[in-house]
């Protein structure tokens, strides 16, 4: 049975798309040392990304804009990347297991699992696609809008971040439906 795992990441950053992936692993290629992207260190995930591209049957990944983002909300957002993600593996799934408690509207026979990523192996290769895709993708927005620290903090909310959203209010990245967000533009105004 052709059984696909999908994770998103990035619901929580006031920053960035939401990134989602969608993998089909061989049974007969295995990959050791998968586990949950968030146990693992950059380092690990950066090693295990292209060898779960090149091992498994089938992969992709997909984001929601932060348009989509600050439009749809961030829950309907990763349900977005998540459909589409599973929508753009070149092989069709039997079925498809989802990290969390809920399944995107599809015709797909599908299972949400609380805690997926650390239970299933096909979860948890998707949860790696997903963060290092989403972390290079923040990397590279700090080299065009400099001064945030994306590359550090990833668009999260941490104590840097919404100082240096005090100090320069919010760019072209930041998700202005998020108050953190919406409070930093005023009080840049």
């Amino acid at each position: 049975m052709l059984v696909a795992g999908v994770d998103e990441v990035g619901r929580g950053p006031l920053a960035g798309p939401v990134v989602a992936a969608a993998v089909i692993l061989n049974p007969d290629n295995p990959i050791l040392g998968i586990d949950d992207s968030k146990r693992l260190s950059a380092a690990r995930r950066e090693k295990l990304y292209p060898e779960i591209i090149e091992k498994s049957l089938s992969w992709c990944i997909a984001e929601a804009s932060i348009e989509e983002i600050d439009q749809l909300n961030i829950l309907h957002a990763s349900m977005l990347a998540m459909k589409r993600a599973v929508e753009g593996l070149s092989r069709v799934p039997e079925k498809v297991l989802v990290d969390g408690n809920k399944l995107p509207h599809w015709g797909y026979r599908a299972e949400a699992v609380v805690g997926g990523d650390a239970i299933h192996a096909q979860i948890s290769a998707a949860s790696i696609l997903a963060k290092v895709s989403r972390d290079r993708h923040m990397i590279k927005m700090d080299d065009i809008y400099p001064g945030y620290g994306f590359a550090v903090h990833k668009g999260y909310p941490t104590k840097q971040h919404l100082e240096y959203l005090k100090v320069k209010g919010p760019c072209k990245i930041h998700r202005f439906s998020y108050a953190p967000v919406r409070q930093a533009q005023l009080f840049a105004e």
